[in-house]
């Protein structure tokens, strides 16, 4: 392989056809850097190419990017996978299946908030499992340190959370 951006931007549209959950920025970057496969400038530039060309979207959520595999991701993914050695589809591999659970939380569980046209703070809640939503909860509250608060309690506490309500509901 000629260019090593064209083997990063592969390593990266495979990674995310490899798992049914989106990926954040972080645990690409954790795992490609780990390798030492590249920096951490170029893989961003190489991830911000990928967004460009359409071949991965994007979505924020609170200082954390989530990665998905377009249709013409996975189509290029397609075309020139067989570019990436054995070897790193299998490092790849064992790095998604020893570590499903932990990333698959880390994007399922989701906590923003912002200010309403009321003045007040909300806090939206989700978790998901598999891209449909479990719980979808909005809580208004009066201060933004209150509405912060209850973002990082969430991402904590929020299987609790969710067990209490459908024993509570059912």
């Amino acid at each position: 392989m000629q260019d090593p951006l064209t083997l990063y931007k592969l390593i990266v549209l495979y990674m995310l056809n490899r798992v049914d959950f989106p990926l954040t920025r972080t645990q690409i970057s954790d795992f490609i850097l780990e390798r030492e496969y590249t920096n951490f400038l170029t893989l961003q530039q190489v991830i911000g190419e990928l967004i460009d060309a359409g071949l991965v979207s994007a979505e924020t959520i609170r200082n954390r990017t989530q990665l998905i595999l377009t249709g013409d991701g996975a189509q290029t993914l397609e075309f020139f996978g067989n570019q990436i050695s054995s070897t790193i589809k299998t490092e790849i591999d064992d790095y998604l299946r020893d570590n499903e659970m932990v990333l698959r939380n880390e994007t399922s569980i989701l906590a923003d908030y912002y200010k309403s046209t009321s003045g007040e703070y909300e806090a939206h809640l989700v978790a998901k499992d598999k891209g449909i939503n479990l719980i979808d909860i909005t809580l208004s509250v009066p201060l933004e340190e209150t509405a912060a608060s209850i973002c990082d309690n969430w991402q904590k506490k929020n299987q609790e959370i969710y067990q209490y309500l459908v024993g509570q509901l059912f």
